[in-house]
């Protein structure tokens, strides 16, 4: 239903409106936002959230029945609920053309909403999702409830933000949630009947927040890439005047026909291991080469449909490098262990350098808000492996608008500020810089001792 079909109906029918379902569904919605933003407010310093939705049926249905509002005042309310679950029976087939339209634009937005949360979910908690799975998982969960006449199920927004306060991880949670609506509908169900249907209305209203607040991404993608703006902006344009089906539809075919035609101006992926490249670096004494530098060339867009890929790629070459780093440590195993019995005899720590991997972005044309989350993510990763990550060919009068957008928006993203400089005009200034803050660290440390 576009929004235009519903102002429509909304006028039409404005005269109906019962002034006492208008002023309990306000009422309902301020209690609603007012003890949800308490509770997230100080959820930090309470032992018990307070399930404000739970009091809200509860305190309402008792109200209605003791005032007897459906009758006095006309309020609708939810009415006799059926015991238990109806015996499995094959869906009408009959009525499959009537409605197939529809169902593809509820399967389509029901499983584009889950995969977002799940993808939301793997990010916050450092895990990763598989699409396809997922995609067999919302088929199966919906297929096998047809036969017992279930609505379309999918993943609320409402209900993951509500899992996450409560510290929920696995799927245990949602076994006892299942357990909990079994008895719903088996005891609890025929206690509901006087519900009003405003206030469930109301607190439907209040679970989307959630999904209305996504408005605070447009500066985001506003910062990082401005096509992605310009996307977002008229999808939900689309979305809001048509239908959700015929917006996310839209969406999606703009998104390909952009990267589509930004691939088609670009050079093909090509993420080339460039260590062996012989790098020297000119001292007072001697010219020796750097040890323990990657150089890595990136001569590919990085969007959201190559962005896990270049991920899975980088990752295998860094692990190869680190194995072949390792055997050749073993073979030098013995030498190791005298310098390690000279620093002891000297009371001095002996240094181990870490690691360095060069990315040199000469080649990367565009990007969006996906690849340059993947590139800040591969730099906390490798931080945390004890690996510093610098960008080369990024700054200078003559490089790209590109690559000083990349700049801003990984900045953006985190908090690069306080780091050490990750941007460089060339790869030689990156690698002369890592030798530089290399021998810092030792004479700060030889200076400790």
């Amino acid at each position: 239903i576009s929004i235009t079909q519903i102002y429509a109906y909304v006028f039409e029918n404005i005269r109906s409106v019962q002034l006492e379902a208008l002023l309990l569904s306000l009422l309902s919605i301020v209690v609603l936002v007012l003890v949800k933003e308490l509770n997230e407010k100080f959820k930090r310093n309470i032992k018990f959230v307070l399930p404000i939705d739970l009091v809200l049926i509860v305190a309402t249905s008792v109200g209605c029945y003791y005032a007897d509002m459906e009758y006095a005042y006309g309020l609708e309310v939810v009415g006799h609920i059926p015991e238990g679950i109806p015996s499995p029976k094959a869906p009408p087939m009959s009525v499959l053309p009537e409605v197939a339209t529809e169902a593809f634009g509820v399967a389509l937005v029901g499983y584009a909403a889950s995969l977002s949360l799940a993808q939301g979910s793997a990010k916050k908690f450092k895990y990763t999702v598989d699409d396809n799975q997922e995609l067999l998982a919302h088929g199966l969960s919906n297929v096998i409830p047809s036969f017992f006449f279930c609505i379309p199920s999918a993943a609320a927004m409402g209900r993951t933000a509500l899992l996450y306060s409560t510290g929920a991880r696995t799927q245990v949670a949602c076994l006892i949630s299942c357990a909990l609506i079994l008895v719903v509908i088996y005891v609890v169900g025929p206690m509901l009947y006087w519900m009003p249907m405003c206030v469930l209305a109301s607190i439907i209203v209040v679970g989307l927040k959630g999904m209305l607040m996504q408005f605070r991404d447009l500066k985001k993608y506003w910062n990082v890439d401005k096509i992605d703006w310009s996307i977002w902006v008229s999808t939900y344009v689309f979305t809001i005047c048509f239908a959700a089906n015929v917006g996310l539809l839209y969406g999606v075919v703009c998104t390909v026909v952009i990267v589509v035609c930004r691939f088609s101006r670009s050079k093909t992926l090509n993420l080339k291991n460039m260590k062996e490249m012989d790098y020297k670096y000119k001292t007072e004494d001697n010219c020796e080469s750097l040890k323990q530098v990657q150089i890595i060339s990136v001569n590919n867009p990085l969007v959201f449909l190559n962005a896990r890929k270049f991920h899975a790629d980088l990752i295998k070459i860094i692990q190869k490098d680190s194995t072949s780093t390792r055997a050749y440590e073993d073979v030098n195993k013995v030498g190791c262990a005298k310098c390690i019995n000279k620093c002891e005899s000297l009371s001095q720590p002996c240094h181990r350098e870490r690691r360095a991997l060069i990315l040199d972005c000469s080649g990367l044309n565009f990007f969006d808000s996906t690849g340059v989350s993947m590139l800040l993510q591969i730099y906390m990763d490798c931080k945390s492996r004890h690996t510093d990550v610098v960008l080369a060919h990024c700054k200078g009068k003559y490089q790209l608008t590109a690559k000083s957008s990349l700049i801003k928006a990984m900045q953006y993203g985190a908090n690069l500020e306080s780091e050490n400089p990750i941007f460089f005009e060339s790869v030689s200034s990156a690698i002369t810089a890592i030798q530089i803050n290399r021998n810092y660290s030792k004479f700060s440390e030889q200076s400790e001792v």
